[in-house]
C-alpha cells in the first residue's frame, strides 16, 4: 500500500470553491504518485476562517463558531475526492460544535467507496485548553483500509504510548497522524512520539504537518514541522525509520509500506518491542523502591 502525508502550506482562500479547488490539485497530485491513503494536516479547516473579515479570522473563538457553516459542504467536498482519487482521505481536522458551545477536535476519515468515519483527538495541548471550549474525545477508534487495520492519533495524541497501544491491540498497524506544531520543539516532540511509537508497536506512521506563516489568524500563525512516512528502526527498515520526508519546499511525503514485511523481518530483527511490551508490568515493576547507596 503507498501512503501519501502532506507538508501543507497554510494559505488564504478567498472563498470556499477556492479551497476546494486547491484540495483537488493536491489530493490529485497525490493520487498520481499512486497513493491509496492521504493524509492532511490538524486544523486545516481552520484555513477557512480566511473567508471572513479581519475581526472574524483574527479571533480564535470567532472563527471556531464562523467555519460551522462549511460544515456539510467539507463532508461533501472530501467525500466526493475520495471517491474521484479512489484513495482513502483523512482530511486533517476540523473544530467540531457540539452544539453547546464546546468543540471537539475531528478528524474525519473518508473511504472512496462512500464511508465516512472520524477519530476526535483525546489528548489536549496547552494552548487547547486554555481556548475554555475545546474538550478531549472520549472514542478510540481503528478502521480498515482495504488489507490494512489504521489508527488516526491527532498530533498530541501521538506523544502518549497507551491509547496508540490499545490501536495496535485492535490490530491497527498503520497510525495516521495529521499534526500542526508553531515552534521546533513542537516539531520535534510530535516526531519523536512518532518515531517511538512506530518502534514500540512495530508498525508504520504517517505524519502531516502544517507549513508556512499565516499572519492572519492566531491559530496558524506559524508553522514548522516536516512530513514523513515511517517504519521501525529495525533490520529490513531504514537506520533511522524514514521511509520519506518531505523537505522545506516538498508538498508530500510518499512510500509504499508492507505490513506483512513486518513479521516477515522479525526473524531477523534486533529487538521486538512489541511482543517484549508485557515485560514492563510485571507487578514488580510497578513501582520503583528507594534504594540507598552504601
Amino acid at each position: 500500500m503507498k501512503v501519501a502525508a502532506a507538508r501543507y502550506r497554510i494559505g488564504m482562500a478567498p472563498d470556499f470553491e477556492a479551497f476546494a479547488e486547491h484540495q483537488r490539485r493536491l489530493l490529485m497530485d497525490a493520487a498520481a504518485a499512486g497513493a491509496e491513503v492521504a493524509v492532511l494536516p490538524e486544523y486545516l479547516a481552520l484555513e477557512l476562517a480566511a473567508t471572513f473579515d479581519a475581526e472574524v479570522r483574527g479571533d480564535t473563538l470567532a472563527s471556531f463558531a464562523a467555519i460551522q457553516r462549511y460544515r456539510g459542504d467539507w463532508l461533501a467536498l472530501f467525500s466526493g475526492l475520495a471517491r474521484d482519487t479512489g484513495m482513502t482521505i483523512v482530511a486533517g481536522s476540523f473544530l467540531l460544535d457540539l452544539g453547546d458551545g464546546r468543540y471537539r477536535n475531528r478528524s474525519d476519515v473518508f473511504a472512496p467507496a462512500g464511508g465516512c468515519d472520524w477519530q476526535d483527538k483525546l489528548q489536549l495541548t496547552a494552548f487547547e485548553k486554555a481556548t475554555g471550549v475545546i474538550v478531549p474525545g472520549d472514542a478510540l477508534k481503528v478502521f480498515d483500509l482495504g488489507p490494512v487495520r489504521a489508527g488516526v492519533a491527532i498530533c498530541y495524541d501521538i506523544e502518549f504510548p497507551l491509547p496508540v497501544r490499545a490501536q495496535w491491540n485492535a490490530g491497527a498497524r498503520l497510525l495516521l497522524v495529521p499534526s500542526c506544531t508553531d515552534t521546533e520543539a513542537g516539531a520535534t516532540r510530535v516526531r519523536v512520539g512518532c518515531l517511538a511509537r512506530a518502534l514500540e508497536n512495530r508498525c508504520f506512521v504517517a505524519q502531516s504537518v502544517t507549513a508556512g506563516d499565516a499572519p492572519w489568524t492566531p491559530v496558524l500563525d506559524a508553522n514548522t514541522g516536516r512530513a514523513a512516512i515511517i517504519a521501525p528502526m529495525d533490520v529490513g527498515f531504514p537506520a533511522d525509520g524514514l521511509l520519506a520526508e518531505t523537505g522545506d519546499d516538498g508538498n508530500w511525503a510518499v512510500a509504499d509500506i508492507d505490513v506483512d514485511a513486518l513479521d516477515a523481518a522479525r526473524g531477523m530483527a534486533q529487538v521486538a518491542n512489541d511482543l517484549d511490551w508485557p515485560g514492563q508490568q510485571r507487578p514488580a515493576l510497578a513501582r520503583a523502591v528507594a534504594s540507598p547507596l552504601r
